[in-house]
């Protein structure tokens, strides 16, 4: 059996192609944009490491590949479990860089904005998860 990856991934969820307004079209209809996850925010988080996230994700998919290929080759148990280690650490280390990209730009960004409703609901937000996120450590 082969472990297939997605060709592209869209934000926020979803694998299908989708079509959603534009940050003005939802602004002008006063219906959130899919795409943006919080009023007033006109990009994610990490969009300025994006790239970079990027790679790290090719690499992990790499690792993933090679943990396939060891299977595939009968090779021995520990080694296999060594590698799907790191690689389990590399998508936990890529997963906390999100999580502080969240706080500091979403999460910062709702409780500077004067909007208590949307400060409570970030707030909620990151406390859920970070439950999620421990939770399976």
């Amino acid at each position: 059996m082969r472990i297939g990856f997605p060709t592209s991934i869209r934000p926020y969820g979803g694998l299908e192609p989708t079509v959603s307004p534009t940050t003005a079209e939802a602004a002008e209809s006063n219906s959130p944009c899919p795409l943006i996850p919080s009023r007033g925010m006109d990009r994610p988080g990490y969009a300025d490491d994006k790239a970079a996230l990027v790679r790290r994700l090719h690499r992990i998919e790499g690792q993933v590949r090679g943990i396939e290929k060891m299977v595939e080759e009968d090779r021995y148990c520990v080694d296999v479990l060594t590698q799907i280690a790191a690689a389990t650490t590399a998508l936990d280390a890529l997963a906390l860089r999100l999580l502080d990209d969240h706080v500091r730009h979403c999460v910062a960004g709702a409780l500077t904005s004067g909007d208590e409703d949307e400060a409570g609901a970030k707030t909620e937000e990151l406390l859920r998860a970070v439950q999620r996120f421990a939770r399976i450590r």
